[in-house]
């Protein structure tokens, strides 16, 4: 079997989905991407490239469209020259809104074309009117509805979809629904595991926390207010106020990876820090992480916070689970399709730092007592979204014929 995946970067959400596809000699697996570093046993990859970025003079809210269109664009002309060779894929699996699959259909237009839906913007209801301090003028609510132009697209021309959690199903409109199926791609359990009496210590950043017993830990890809950034400093400063032994550690980038960004030059880490009245002795902030690195951030933690809106659901929630951490989390709709307040986990007020304070500090003073909770929360992955089990569930949907 021929199997094309297409992602701007790679491999992305197609990681482990590619990989054990490659392993059966039978298939060929062709993966068409944006992004030149890395490599999969097995998997060719075929690069594309993108001609020019959107036009200064498009208008703001086509912007995207004008983005995806272009990497569309990209994509069949690098599948011109394999298509003149023979190549003529039996499954096309894209990931959705970035446009790389676009025009799969006028290329392939036999070819069964499959699409990763990860969300579909709504001005109310979710993630955009969430923060009453941030509220939507006309012009912004307009732009959300044009934002989804590639994606209603792409719901039209494939053949089947999947989209991860329950919540993220719920956002695409209701007659398209049919064609989408709830499937996450699943947490390495084996990879993402307790260590009791793990201690933080990361040489390549001399960072050494071995002698730390109350560590609070922070991921997310970077510091915004989508992931509750600003209410997190402020529970550090709240933490650090009453426990003069409490440590916290951010693992992230510091800049806007959803919402809107601050004028260049300014970041929410630097306004918190200077906002705040904090010891950063206490602080530490690590950037990004190689993988082994941030299992051991989670293997060390005392208590892991997991902020958001209303949106879609960090993996990072469900590998810090899987590691059996003592999640503390916001209580939005994502959070709540997999934590149960007091059963695997605490459920929290986004915009109560006090609250939040108050939740760690009952895990830190109680850390016995939180060990079922912890092992729940392994349990709640390992039952539900075993990345064993969803491989299988993922091979058996991707292969499947309507």
């Amino acid at each position: 079997m021929k199997i094309l995946f297409l992602h701007p970067n790679f491999p992305a959400q197609f990681r482990h989905l590619a990989a054990a596809l490659a392993q059966n000699p039978v298939n060929q697996v062709v993966f068409g991407t944006n992004r030149e570093q890395g490599e999969l046993p097995g998997v060719q990859k075929l690069l594309y490239q993108v001609s020019r970025e959107p036009a200064a003079e498009t208008h703001r809210y086509v912007r995207s469209l004008e983005k995806a269109v272009l990497h569309g664009q990209g994509v069949y002309r690098a599948l011109q020259p394999l298509q003149a060779q023979g190549f003529y894929p039996d499954v096309v699996y894209a990931h959705v809104g970035w446009g790389p699959g676009l025009f799969i259909k006028d290329i392939f237009p036999k070819t069964r074309y499959l699409g990763y839906f990860e969300w579909f913007y709504h001005a109310h209801g979710s993630d955009s009117d969430f923060d009453p301090a941030d509220p939507l003028d006309a012009d912004t609510e307009a732009s959300i509805r044009i934002k989804n132009a590639p994606i209603l697209q792409d719901l039209y021309a494939c053949d089947r979809g999947l989209t991860p959690t329950l919540w993220q199903w719920q956002q695409f409109p209701l007659e398209f629904r049919t064609k989408l199926t709830i499937l996450h791609d699943g947490i390495d359990t084996d990879y993402f595991q307790p260590q009791p009496g793990a201690k933080l210590v990361l040489p390549r950043l001399g960072l050494d926390l071995s002698q730390v017993d109350e560590l609070v830990t922070y991921v997310a890809r970077g510091m915004e207010p989508y992931r509750g950034f600003p209410q997190f400093m402020e529970t550090v400063a709240l933490l650090q106020q009453r426990r003069p032994r409490c440590h916290a550690v951010v693992v992230g980038e510091d800049r806007v990876a959803y919402g809107k960004p601050l004028p260049p030059g300014e970041s929410y880490k630097d306004k918190m820090l200077q906002a705040l009245d904090l010891d950063l002795s206490r602080l530490h902030f690590t950037g990004w992480l190689a993988y082994d690195e941030y299992l051991q951030v989670l293997q060390a933690s005392s208590a892991h916070v997991y902020l958001t809106r209303p949106f879609v659901l960090s993996w990072s929630m469900l590998e810090a689970m899987a590691a059996g951490c003592l999640v503390v989390a916001s209580s939005t709709q994502p959070v709540q399709e997999y934590i149960q307040h007091g059963e695997n986990g605490w459920l929290v007020d986004f915009f109560s730092p006090a609250a939040i304070a108050q939740q760690v500090e009952t895990v830190l003073n109680h850390p016995e007592a939180m060990q079922p909770l912890r092992q729940a929360a392994r349990r709640t992955i390992q039952t539900r979204i075993d990345l064993k089990t969803q491989i299988q569930n993922h091979l058996h949907w991707l292969l499947e014929k309507p």
